[in-house]
């Protein structure tokens, strides 16, 4: 994970200060890439203790098409109850967008369905895109997208992803976006018989919360440690029957968990 603390010490160095919609106010930069390969081990921080639980349920929420918290919650995953409404609804975002995309006749397109299709049977194709910025719906939407658009690229039978991220909390919210994309082309891989490469991350604001400086310093202190991996069921198929009990990390040893709190 030397990329990700590289960038951490490039936003403490360069970023500038700006304020922001919360009022906390942060250090930032515009216009980052970060590249992991993912045969050198699956991208969890190890700088601090992530949770992967989260992670996991997230995702698979996505790939549902979900967009109220019950199932988060059910499975101890608060990271979006501070957005919902009192019925825990949170609007058109990710998982709609990806499984339900309204059309101009009123047909829904299922992205992610479409995609898999794509990969299979059109590889080189270069429109293997899913986005979620659906400007119609932003204001019906708790939170607008911040990885909002991502392509997939086939060549030589592996995988890779690329992702671009308007806006990233790199404190909080930017070692999850990692792990969850990185784990999202290991399902799409495996239930394609395909290899996975590279998961590439293109970032346009890059931040850190004032707030949030004191730790970020703690943890660049820290030395990063070995990677660990990410197994998944192999017998699914269907990238949309993965539940929980399909995945297993192996080898994670974090240094301890940094508290920060989130700004909303």
């Amino acid at each position: 994970m030397k990329q990700y603390i590289d960038l951490l010490k490039n936003i403490l160095k360069n970023g500038q200060k700006k304020k922001d919609r919360t009022g906390v106010g942060t250090i930032s930069i515009f216009g980052s890439q970060m590249r992991y390969n993912l045969n050198h081990g699956f991208p969890l921080l190890t700088t601090k203790r992530l949770n992967i639980n989260a992670i996991i349920h997230e995702l698979l929420w996505f790939l549902k098409g979900s967009t109220n918290i019950i199932y988060l919650n059910k499975n101890n995953v608060n990271i979006w109850n501070e957005w919902a409404d009192k019925d825990g609804d949170l609007g058109p975002i990710y998982g709609f967008q990806w499984r339900r995309w309204p059309s101009y006749d009123n047909d829904p397109i299922d992205q992610i369905h479409n995609l898999i299709h794509d990969i299979e049977h059109n590889p080189y194709s270069r429109r293997m895109i899913v986005s979620t910025w659906n400007v119609g719906m932003i204001k019906n939407m708790a939170l607008p997208p911040c990885h909002l658009l991502f392509q997939v690229y086939v060549l030589n039978k592996e995988l890779s992803l690329l992702l671009y991220q308007r806006s990233a909390d790199a404190f909080l919210g930017l070692p999850f976006n990692i792990a969850s994309y990185s784990l999202l082309i290991i399902m799409i891989a495996k239930t394609l018989n395909l290899k996975v490469k590279e998961f590439i991350h293109v970032i346009g604001d890059a931040h850190i919360y004032n707030n949030h400086i004191k730790q970020v310093k703690l943890q660049i202190s820290r030395t990063p440690r070995k990677l660990p991996t990410m197994t998944i069921n192999p017998f699914i198929k269907n990238i949309f029957n993965f539940s929980f009990k399909d995945f297993k990390l192996i080898n994670y040893n974090p240094h301890p968990h940094i508290k920060g709190d989130v700004a909303i």
